[in-house]
């Protein structure tokens, strides 16, 4: 007769397999979670050259919009030429020049990974990994049994990283 196994060995077994697949995409956030902290810093990014065509004489007020440049101020005008933070706009012409701090583009891919919308197939590859991340946390209950030291010092470490984010989230 054959012993039938229990919920605790299959979420071992699953665990296991799981953590080993999600080891190599943790590794990808954990880089890219880092880099995106530095996000508003020049930090490993580059310098690159964009030269753009707008409508002449647009908007002082919307050139900023237009071009997708945060914290966009205007420096001076002479004649046709309005300076700003980094670069020109010819109002007559509508040609823009400038320069901006970009990361490099594998990096900027790896920053894209936390950052994909619904419209984006990494969309799945982001729910997947959210689903299995909060399945690998509450199979990691099943590795020892309840009644065991380690599994009761387990839980006090739980509720203590539920605290310290919870308390990092107000700072």
């Amino acid at each position: 007769m054959s012993k039938s196994k229990s919920t605790g060995f299959y979420m071992r077994v699953v665990h296991r397999y799981l953590g080993f697949f999600l080891a190599g995409i943790m590794t990808v956030y954990a880089i890219s979670g880092v880099i995106l902290i530095f996000r508003e810093t020049e930090f490993l990014k580059v310098e690159k050259k964009v030269e753009k065509k707008l409508q002449p004489n647009t908007e002082i007020n919307k050139i900023g919009r237009a071009l997708r440049i945060r914290d966009f101020k205007i420096t001076k005008t002479e004649g046709d030429l309005v300076y700003f933070n980094n670069g020109t706009y010819n109002k007559e012409t509508g040609l823009v020049n400038y320069t901006s701090k970009e990361f490099p583009y594998i990096l900027e891919k790896f920053v894209h990974l936390h950052k994909a919308t619904t419209k984006q197939p990494l969309f799945y590859l982001n729910v997947f990994f959210g689903v299995s991340l909060f399945f690998f946390s509450i199979s990691a209950f099943w590795m020892f049994l309840p009644k065991t030291k380690v599994f009761k010092k387990g839980l006090y470490y739980t509720l203590g990283g539920i605290i310290l984010t919870i308390v990092m989230l107000f700072l």
